[in-house]
């Protein structure tokens, strides 16, 4: 087989993966190669492939890029993996296409380790497509697939981890990572280092955020414009007037020098006295940041949530004046 037919068989199979994805609705904005490759590549379908031969192997960012350099001759440089996962998979998960992490459900879909499969339903679809009565499955899978969104939605979300504010407001984290260390911070940390405690600001490991009251923080003379630069938990200790910034380190490094001093800046309008502290869910993780962590902060640990390590200066946990 030449090479210009291998390219030919290439160019028509993206094709028809086009004409797919149209049929099942997605956006104009994912009407294109990547994404069509990257549902052939979540099928394991060559060029070559047969749609009723499509299979569903799990499939992380990289391997899919593997996938389309090797069977269709497409490279995608290594700084696109996020444009693919947040330009094509996350539309695919939006629109129940795939299911993410199905070999464990708790692992957060940004971790290196993340997985993706063609959903059940959608494989046995596309084994029909070009057949006699595609159209008429088509017709019944588009009528169903709202449900099937419901229904994974309510999975999710029954996964997801409780946590109850000190106002007594409840707010859900997204299951897996640092999302279980930032639930100990609350229900551990606040009640015994901030009592009486506001808290301002909760990030969660999928949405960003899981909590945020902007007015509370204007009061206090602050105004966050850029959502990835703040804390895991941010919390005024109203009692002392502490605004206690938080980092919980699972997979990000702690509050070094450089982090404290971008926080300085972040909140340089505060009037409540910073507090600076870094999160770890046990020593063992502690030891692998410990030359990193700055001067004047503290560290909690929660494996031994009584107890804090301070980190030089003349105050335990509290704000220096400069």
């Amino acid at each position: 087989m030449t090479n210009k037919t291998t390219g030919q068989k290439a160019e028509k199979k993206i094709e028809e993966a086009l004409k797919i994805l149209n049929a099942l609705g997605l956006p104009r904005q994912q009407l294109n190669e990547r994404s069509a490759l990257t549902l052939l590549s979540l099928l394991g379908l060559s060029p070559a492939g047969r749609w009723d031969d499509a299979t569903d192997p799990l499939m992380g960012i990289t391997p899919m890029m593997d996938f389309f350099q090797e069977h269709y001759g497409k490279k995608y440089a290594p700084n696109t993996r996020e444009t693919v996962r947040r330009q094509t998979v996350h539309q695919f998960l939006q629109a129940a296409l795939i299911v993410a992490n199905p070999d464990k459900p708790s692992r957060p879909t940004n971790s290196p380790k993340a997985v993706y499969q063609i959903d059940p339903s959608v494989l046995k679809l596309l084994r029909g497509f070009g057949k006699p009565g595609w159209n008429g499955h088509l017709k019944e899978y588009l009528r169903t697939v709202n449900t099937l969104k419901k229904l994974y939605a309510h999975e999710r979300d029954m996964q997801r981890l409780p946590v109850k504010l000190a106002n007594g407001e409840e707010i859900r984290l997204s299951p897996g990572g640092q999302n279980i260390l930032v639930k100990k911070i609350i229900d551990d940390f606040c009640p015994l280092f901030t009592p009486g405690c506001y808290i301002m600001y909760v990030g969660d490991t999928q949405a960003k955020w899981a909590y945020f009251d902007s007015e509370a923080l204007g009061r206090l003379g602050i105004k966050i414009q850029e959502h990835g630069k703040i804390p895991d938990v941010v919390v005024h200790h109203a009692d002392k007037n502490w605004l206690v910034l938080i980092e919980a380190v699972t997979s990000h490094g702690p509050v070094n020098p450089k982090r404290r001093q971008e926080l300085k800046e972040l909140f340089s309008g505060s009037r409540a006295g910073l507090v600076f502290v870094t999160a770890f869910l046990d020593r063992r993780a502690m030891l692998k940041y410990l030359n990193d962590i700055s001067w004047e902060t503290e560290v909690w640990i929660a494996e031994s949530p009584t107890h804090l390590i301070h980190f030089n200066g003349e105050r335990f946990l509290g704000p220096y004046e400069e």
